[in-house]
């Protein structure tokens, strides 16, 4: 029985760590779909500032050249004037905040982004240590439906009973 305990703890460390790539792909798909969210977001209240920034300065506009030609109603339109002007400021001031806003989320959407180009190389090495795994313990391509242990039949393999074990340590060569 002793020297199939590294396969057995060869097996068991393949399938940590098939269970923590799954895990990161799940992490993935969660942080790409909050990106894409975050994005849309950002691109909707975008959108929508710059068309009320552009309404206003329309609105802005036409109140001027409607006081150009009507120099006696100045003083009614005056407090309208003002009014949008000060709306129109507010506006910019919205719009500069959710500038800023924006350049937050671009920033989180980049760091969000090295995450996950970490986490996909992350995941690439723990598929070439599966991999080197296999290739040491002779066992089939990862993630295979049809993987079966080998009989427990063959004791004299590639020099299995050469390699010491420590209770409880996981060999990785």
């Amino acid at each position: 029985m002793a020297p199939f305990v590294p396969r057995t703890r060869a097996a068991a460390a393949i399938r940590l760590k098939q269970i923590a790539l799954e895990n990161q792909s799940h992490t993935i798909k969660r942080l790409r779909a909050k990106l894409a969210t975050e994005r849309r977001e950002s691109a909707a209240i975008k959108e929508e500032l710059e068309n009320k920034v552009s309404s206003l300065e329309r609105d802005l506009q036409l109140q001027r050249c409607d006081n150009h030609s009507l120099r006696n109603t100045l003083t009614l339109y005056h407090k309208d004037i003002d009014r949008r002007i000060s709306q129109l400021v507010e506006a910019k001031k919205e719009h500069k905040s959710n500038q800023a806003h924006i350049q937050e989320d671009e920033d989180t959407i980049q760091e969000q982004h090295l995450i996950i180009e970490a986490l996909v190389e992350e995941k690439d090495s723990l598929l070439q240590t599966i991999q080197g795994l296999q290739e040491y313990n002779d066992a089939p391509a990862p993630f295979d439906d049809e993987w079966e242990e080998e009989p427990e039949e063959e004791p004299e393999e590639e020099g299995l009973e050469d390699i010491t074990v420590g209770e409880g340590e996981i060999v990785d060569e």
